[in-house]
């Protein structure tokens, strides 16, 4: 645990536990876990990034809705290789690729609102309930790759793994698009069209692009991400 100060909706730390020098008093401090900061630190970005507005509502309630899954993880002993997602009950996922960004190349799709909209997770991939969750250790999927979306389903599957929705990947690419980079792009096999494709997200154009393929296609770009667990706020209590 480290003790944080609380400047409104900022939380500023003190890694020695004490007070700012040549203070009387001290603003009010609050542990936070790993956990919570790095959840606090995605919800900034979020917020920063305009998703209050795809909400329709303010900032600052948009960031009351993460409050209670953020104020449950102070005593939790998640990490940070967390992603904090808010459901498309909140966010509705049409818009979110535009706001990805790598190098100041905006993320981008040549598929319509509707089609986009018509990528719904699966059954056992559901989202716990709430305006936000938590997807514990996320991956891109690196050891899936160059796999048919049926197959790497199989295989995830016999790994004790789950794998990703539309929403999860996109905060994959929102909080972490660097690992398009590093790693490599991604199935999300947790979605599905009525017509069988699945949603996917990778580079073209030295920009994120959100994408689809058939289940029964190979790509040797593309693993197939995938997670431990997924956690709503009823979980930690």
């Amino acid at each position: 645990m480290q003790l944080y100060e609380t400047r409104g909706t900022t939380a500023v730390v003190f890694p020695d536990g004490g007070c700012p020098m040549k203070r009387r008093r001290c603003s009010t401090l609050v542990a936070m876990s790993i956990a919570s900061v790095e959840a606090q630190k995605q919800l900034d970005r979020i917020v920063a990034l305009g998703y209050p507005d795809v909400a329709d509502i303010s900032a600052a309630a948009f960031r009351s809705l993460a409050r209670p899954l953020i104020g449950a993880l102070e005593h939790s002993d998640l990490g940070s290789n967390i992603l904090l997602v808010p459901t498309r009950e909140l966010v509705s996922p049409e818009s979110l690729i535009a706001r990805t960004s790598i190098n100041r190349m905006a993320g981008f799709t040549t598929m319509p609102p509707r089609d986009i909209a018509s990528f719904l997770p699966q059954d056992g991939f559901m989202p716990p309930e709430g305006p936000f969750y938590l997807v514990v250790n996320p991956h891109t999927g690196t050891c899936y790759v160059n796999r048919e979306p049926d197959v790497a389903r199989k295989l995830i599957d016999s790994d004790e793994r789950l794998p990703l929705t539309l929403e999860e990947g996109l905060a994959i690419a929102t909080q972490h698009p660097e690992w398009l980079l590093e790693k490599n792009g991604f199935n999300l096999l947790g979605s599905r069209s009525a017509d069988g494709r699945v949603p996917s997200i990778w580079m073209s154009q030295n920009a994120p692009r959100l994408g689809a393929v058939w289940p029964n296609s190979r790509h040797t770009w593309l693993g197939n991400a995938y997670c431990t667990a997924r956690r709503g706020v009823s979980l930690f209590k």
